[in-house]
């Protein structure tokens, strides 16, 4: 089952998302080490592309090997959205997605993201100005919610963008089930994902939200009828859903849990990209809040994760992989992610931008 976003061809319709503060390089590749077909950095403001720094140096490097990749632009100044959809164009990336989705408050009181929902013809002047530069070069693509809110006002408002969007040449949007309003509490409204496919009717959407297994994700294929997906939250810390995914879609079992042996060698590997892109001296403090998630599937997963708290130096790291991923310790079966249902139970921690 295939995913096609303008002209990329993609061999599984299962990607990972843009999370900020997350989805940078060295995640990137932990999850195309596992079969993402297509990848999106974390967003960035198009004011930051345009800025001379070092922060502009990193968001337009674009490695060989990093590809299909998606750069995931917000912003509230429909003339700063072209030259910055144009210089990451330039920079390598294959897609150039639009975040309206964004419910972070920060975000929303500078009219960014989400705000935009509320304001049908400053996001369609955004999605035009973008597509005159770069429509001939690159795919352009729109992330949504459903709406401010559940008023009458905001679903018009939706339908209105997201009609607007595709008449004026968008290759795909992408859907998530709750409001801004909602920000991360509570369900995301799948029925609305299969309301919304019925209604663009042969355009590309991919939904998004409570995709935390691949099961979910099969499901929500299953039960809506979007194109494909965007995993977030379901992916930080375990990028073997995109092998499980790619399993049950081809009608294999669930391969088994990673082992603690397994875990060891991803996070080991996981680091030194880190190391590689960052430095030594930034890499284990970056990584603890990857640990934290990867701890979830460890056997002493509340324990490790005060452990990967505490780390501060490479020394530090280094005995952490030797205690907690002993390949040849006598290791407690590794118990399998839950889904949606669980997190909730748990009070999952719900605060960055794209991370849903």
């Amino acid at each position: 089952m295939s995913l096609r976003i303008g002209h990329i061809e993609l061999d599984m319709p299962f990607v990972q998302a843009a999370l900020s503060g997350y989805s940078d390089v060295s995640m990137r590749r932990m999850a195309r080490k596992f079969g993402a077909p297509y990848t999106l950095n974390e967003v960035v403001l198009d004011k930051i592309v345009l800025q001379k720094g070092r922060q502009q140096r990193e968001i337009l490097t674009v490695e060989p090997d990093d590809h299909p990749i998606g750069g995931q632009l917000m912003g509230a100044n429909p003339d700063d959205f072209a030259p910055a959809a144009a210089a990451m164009a330039e920079a390598g990336y294959d897609v150039i997605d639009i975040n309206f989705g964004c419910p972070v408050r920060k975000v929303l009181g500078r009219c960014r993201g989400g705000f935009l929902l509320s304001q049908p013809r400053t996001a369609l002047d955004i999605v035009r100005r973008v597509i005159d530069a770069v429509g001939g070069l690159r795919p352009v693509t729109v992330k949504m919610r459903r709406g401010m809110d559940d008023a009458p006002e905001s679903r018009g408002n939706f339908f209105e963008i997201l009609d607007g969007a595709f008449d004026l040449g968008v290759a795909a949007a992408t859907v998530h089930g709750r409001t801004v309003e909602q920000r991360y509490i509570g369900p995301s409204r799948w029925s609305f994902l299969a309301e919304v496919k019925r209604h663009v009717d042969d355009r590309t959407v991919l939904g998004s939200g409570d995709l935390f297994t691949a099961e979910d994700c099969i499901r929500m294929l299953n039960e809506t009828g979007v194109d494909g997906a965007t995993i977030a939250r379901g992916c930080i810390g375990n990028p073997w859903i995109f092998a499980e995914c790619r399993a049950l879609l081809e009608g294999r079992p669930l391969p088994d849990p990673p082992s603690v042996a397994e875990q060891g060698r991803v996070i080991a590997d996981h680091y030194a990209e880190l190391a590689r892109v960052y430095g030594e001296a930034k890499a284990p403090v970056m990584m603890r809040k990857f640990g934290v998630k990867y701890s979830e599937l460890h056997p002493s997963g509340t324990a490790l994760r005060d452990a990967f708290i505490a780390v501060r130096t490479a020394a530090q790291f280094a005995e952490l992989l030797q205690r907690w991923y002993d390949p040849v310790a006598d290791w407690p079966p590794v118990a399998r992610r839950g889904g949606v249902g669980d997190l909730v139970a748990a009070g999952a921690s719900l605060t960055e931008c794209g991370v849903e």
